[in-house]
């Protein structure tokens, strides 16, 4: 099928297209690396340090912390990318080789030499926010109690973080674990306004963009709906296969079990 919607029955043949397409082992390559990077630095890793850290200092500190990390969430995508292009261009008053100029060393043209550094950067810091607002409401609701038992009995603020707050949070990350994941093996917006999928070919390429790259830009005039559809299909089963792989590990099971009360 194309712009004009004329129908062309083609069988499983855009199925059979994918084991030959060339360029899809690199690309799936591209999305288990750019997914577990910005999934593990940011998305789940900074976004729990952020958390632990807010909810142990001064309140208003952290809350006033908490707010200045949303404003990229609700920055419009576009403004929110060109100022990543910006701060990262080649020439030397750019925010990033300003900085390196401090230390005596030369400017970087980054999208050239270091784009997935810019991609997961745009991604991540962006990606933060949502765990951060999940992470900060699970460690609020852990009862006082609780806490101050644990200070009683002599617990460090680490102690008390490894034994008694992130066991209690269990559900929560995994709920972000498995949210974020699905959200980055189906996210292609930074990538595609900040490094378009390159330099040279296919270098930043993920699935979801190359699904895009196929179905709605024309290469030479020709889009490829059906075969970009399928390749979604695929998109969609990757996301299944992670989010069973999440409720194993996490013994998703034990939360559904009812609460046993004894009565004497």
């Amino acid at each position: 099928m194309d712009y004009s919607f004329r129908w062309n029955w083609v069988g499983l043949q855009n199925y059979m297209n994918i084991v030959e397409d060339p360029w899809l082992p690199k690309i799936f390559s591209n999305t288990l690396f750019y997914v577990f990077t910005t999934l593990t630095l940011f998305n789940v890793g900074l976004a729990l340090l952020v958390s632990l850290v807010t909810t142990h200092i001064n309140e208003k500190v952290g809350a006033a912390f908490r707010a200045l990390w949303l404003l990229p969430r609700i920055t419009p995508s576009t403004v929110y990318a060109l100022l990543w292009l910006w701060a990262t261009r080649e020439d030397p008053d750019s925010l990033f080789n300003w900085f390196l100029g401090l230390f005596g060393l030369p400017p970087v043209n980054w999208r050239l030499e270091h784009p997935w550094l810019i991609v997961i950067l745009v991604n991540g810091f962006i990606g933060v926010s949502f765990g951060m607002i999940i992470f900060t409401a699970a460690l609020k609701s852990i009862g006082n109690d609780v806490i101050w038992a644990a200070k009683v009995d002599g617990a460090s603020t680490w102690q008390l973080i490894r034994y008694v707050e992130l066991p209690l949070i269990k559900w929560p990350i995994l709920f972000v674990l498995a949210y974020q994941t699905l959200s980055l093996f189906t996210s292609y917006e930074y990538i595609l306004l900040t490094t378009g999928g390159g330099p040279g070919l296919y270098t930043t390429e993920v699935w979801a963009l190359y699904v895009y790259d196929l179905a709605f830009r024309q290469y030479g005039g020709i889009v490829k709906f059906g075969y970009g559809a399928a390749l979604a299909v695929f998109l969609v089963i990757m996301g299944v296969v992670v989010s069973v792989i999440y409720l194993k590990v996490f013994r998703f099971r034990e939360l559904m079990i009812e609460p046993k009360i004894e009565v004497e």
